[in-house]
C-alpha cells in the first residue's frame, strides 16, 4: 500500500519557523521525485520544493526560495521541508507528493501520481 503520511503542521507567527515531515512507503522511492505542494482556499495548487532521491537534485519554487528548504534522511524515507520567515502568504494546506516526473512541481495545478492528506500551515500576521 502506496502511503506519503505528513506531520508537523500548525499555527506559528509570522517570521516563524515550521518543520513538515513526510514518511513514504509503498513504492521504490529512488524512481520518484518526492517533495510538497500547497494549496490555499481558492487558489490553484502550487508545487514548493521538489527532491529527486536518486539524484539529490531539488526544485524550490521562487515564492520560497531563500526561506524553504527541502532534505531527506534515505534511511527513514522520509522527506522534509524546513520553512523559516514565514508570511502570512504561506497559509495554506501543504501535501507531500510523489510522481516519477519532477517537472511536475515546477507547473501549477499539476496533480502528482502519489498524493499524501496534507497539513494544515497556517501563519498569523
Amino acid at each position: 500500500e502506496v502511503q506519503l503520511v505528513e506531520s508537523g503542521g500548525g499555527l506559528v507567527q509570522a517570521g516563524g519557523s515550521l518543520r513538515l515531515s513526510c514518511v513514504a512507503s509503498g513504492f521504490p522511492i529512488d524512481d520518484y521525485a518526492i517533495g510538497w505542494f500547497r494549496q490555499a482556499p481558492g487558489k490553484e495548487r502550487e508545487g514548493i520544493s521538489a527532491l529527486n532521491t536518486d539524484s539529490g537534485s531539488t526544485m524550490v519554487a521562487d515564492s520560497v526560495k531563500g526561506r524553504f528548504t527541502i532534505s531527506s534522511d534515505g534511511a527513514k524515507n522520509t522527506v522534509y521541508l524546513q520553512m523559516n520567515s514565514l508570511k502570512s502568504e504561506d497559509t495554506a494546506v501543504y501535501y507531500c507528493a510523489a510522481d516519477r516526473s519532477a517537472r511536475r512541481f515546477y507547473y501549477p495545478g499539476s496533480e502528482y501520481e502519489y498524493e499524501g492528506q496534507g497539513t494544515q500551515v497556517t501563519v498569523s500576521s
